[in-house]
């Protein structure tokens, strides 16, 4: 498991949907991508959720688009015109991530002919109550129809125990009862099957490999209660053993399903 790295050369397009501003770039390899910024938001601690999330979501077998970790230097959009977004250039130089821009996508809903199956809607059911990701309803699905498939984008705002320390112990047993409005939880109707299945694809050894792949800048925030290794290791932490115990959250997605039928 790698990520490439790009250096960011031109500033094509902000998007403005995202809180964050996120943006279309070019980087030196000629491609594309939606960057994400330290500079943002919940900046860095973002950016580790998506890493994390997405790297995951890619080993449960979904699509999800390549990331790139996107080095931004002093002289990056220097010509952008936005006050706002020169600002957030200016608080995001070193490495910030990239993921692959899909061209001619459209926004996921309920309503078209390519919905998931139930294997499908209940690994990522699953998935996003393992990940303690609040963004996944219907008002914001963060899902892509591209190629006529189904791919998965922005897991910035999963694994938000990191936003308050303190509560690190607690939160790696929570049930997660937000699943309830999960925008595919009434097609997910196979969750103990799910969970037998996701639980042999994703293992503690990818858990460590996906963890290591941080890097130690955005470990290093005034709100983390240590050095890059001690955060890392209390992300493997986390993600273990919420692994271990997922019936925990699995009771829950089910319960919550049961007001749909």
């Amino acid at each position: 498991m790698k990520i490439d790295r790009v250096k960011a050369l031109e500033y094509l397009e902000p998007l403005r949907e995202g809180g964050s501003l996120p943006a279309i770039i070019r980087a030196d390899d000629q491609k594309c991508y939606v960057m994400k910024f330290t500079g943002a938001g919940q900046g860095k601690k973002a950016l580790i959720a998506e890493l994390i999330g997405s790297e995951l979501a890619r080993l449960a077998g979904f699509k999800v688009p390549q990331l790139v970790f996107a080095e931004l230097d002093e002289e990056f959009g220097k010509n952008e015109p936005d006050p706002e977004i020169q600002d957030l250039l200016r608080a995001s130089h070193g490495v910030n991530l990239g993921m692959a821009y899909l061209e001619h996508s459209a926004t996921f809903n309920l309503l078209q002919p390519l919905l998931p199956s139930a294997s499908f809607a209940s690994k990522l059911v699953w998935l996003d109550a393992y990940l303690v990701n609040v963004d996944r309803t219907p008002r914001n699905v963060n899902m892509l129809i591209h190629d006529d498939d189904i791919w998965l984008i922005d897991f910035g705002a999963a694994l938000y125990f990191h936003h308050n320390w303190e509560t690190f112990h607690q939160k790696r047993f929570t049930p997660f009862p937000l699943i309830s409005d999960h925008v595919l939880l009434p097609l997910a109707a196979e969750l103990d099957t799910a969970d037998r299945a996701l639980k042999m694809v994703i293992t503690e050894g990818d858990i460590d490999i996906i963890v290591e792949l941080i890097p130690d800048n955005w470990l290093r925030n005034a709100h983390n209660p240590g050095e890059p290794g001690m955060i890392r290791d209390a992300y493997r932490t986390f993600l273990k053993d919420r692994l271990k115990e997922s019936a925990i959250f699995l009771k829950e997605a089910v319960h919550a399903r049961s007001a749909f039928l």
